[in-house]
């Protein structure tokens, strides 16, 4: 799958999410993906339970089609926090 396919299911999968998907290691490496999601959605949800709402968004992609995504998942709060 390429970055921009995932973005858009984690963007249709999650309420208000926007999504930056992009390869870290190798621009030809569809399988190793990171991600940065920002959505109101991770509004008092721990760590693991906004990484879970990622995964479902994604669904039986995750285990067929990408190999491994490192997530950074932020309230539009936290991710103007984290911008300064």
């Amino acid at each position: 799958m390429t970055p921009e396919e995932v973005a858009d299911l984690i963007e249709a999968g999650i309420d208000d999410a926007e999504a930056d998907v992009f390869r870290p290691r190798n621009p030809d490496d569809d399988t190793h993906l990171a991600a940065v999601v920002v959505s109101p959605a991770f509004e008092g949800q721990s760590l693991v339970a906004q990484h879970q709402l990622v995964y479902d968004a994604l669904g039986e992609h995750m285990t067929r089609d990408i190999h491994a995504l490192e997530l950074k998942t932020y309230t539009p709060e936290a991710y103007e926090k984290h911008g300064e």
